[in-house]
């Protein structure tokens, strides 16, 4: 007898934590997808029970996160300053891409651009860096490209923003992780509780 309610109780108690485990990485999945993050962030959250294949008294779940550092930015809300205390420089649309899409910063667009970018201060408002002499470009490529000598000479060009600086940016706080671990924490004696109580209705039916 003293067996059997043994094996009720850590069968019990390995359903709440597994069952706690998945639902706090679900939450916390949708937070990310809620608030507009993307579905690729959300994935990264996993979820892992111990101990694995078998029941247990001392059962325990763990959640984490494979982008640490992105989900913590998120969820504390952080102020963000340059590394070396001048600018932040946030590309704007003319700024295009880098390779596989990624964010050019000012010293890779001048590379891959071969020209050099113009500090430009605005009192009261974030400073730009832009770039001289440019035309339009026509087609479904749109956007700008450096002009020819011959525009240049004719003054049919004209200067493009590409990155706004700013001194610092305050990362909005999206996402509420403590919290949401706090209450699937709190509900594990009652899941548990639930399941033996399942488990002891059906024994009693039977």
């Amino acid at each position: 007898m003293l067996k059997d309610e043994v094996t009720l109780t850590e069968r019990s108690v390995s359903a709440g934590v597994r069952e706690s485990t998945e639902g706090l990485k679900a939450e916390l999945r949708a937070q990310v997808t809620a608030a507009g993050l993307s579905v690729r962030l959300a994935n990264t959250w996993r979820a892992r029970t111990y101990p694995q294949g078998r029941p247990s008294i001392s059962a325990a779940g763990l959640v984490w996160s494979n982008a640490p550092t992105i989900v913590r930015a998120f969820d504390e809300g952080p102020v963000i300053r340059s590394r070396d205390g001048f600018w932040l420089a946030i590309p704007l649309s003319a700024a295009g891409k880098g390779r596989r899409g990624k964010k050019l910063t000012p010293s890779e667009w001048e590379r891959q651009r071969g020209q050099r970018l113009r500090f430009v201060y605005r009192r009261g408002r974030p400073s730009l860096l832009v770039a001289d002499n440019q035309r339009g470009r026509g087609g479904k490529r749109g956007g700008f490209a450096r002009a020819s000598d011959k525009a240049i000479a004719a003054g049919r060009v004209t200067s493009v923003p590409i990155f706004l600086l700013v001194p610092q940016v305050h990362l909005r706080k999206r996402l509420a992780i403590d919290p949401a671990g706090r209450r699937w924490i709190d509900a594990l004696p009652r899941r548990v509780i639930g399941h033996m109580q399942a488990a002891e209705h059906v024994g009693a039916t039977t």
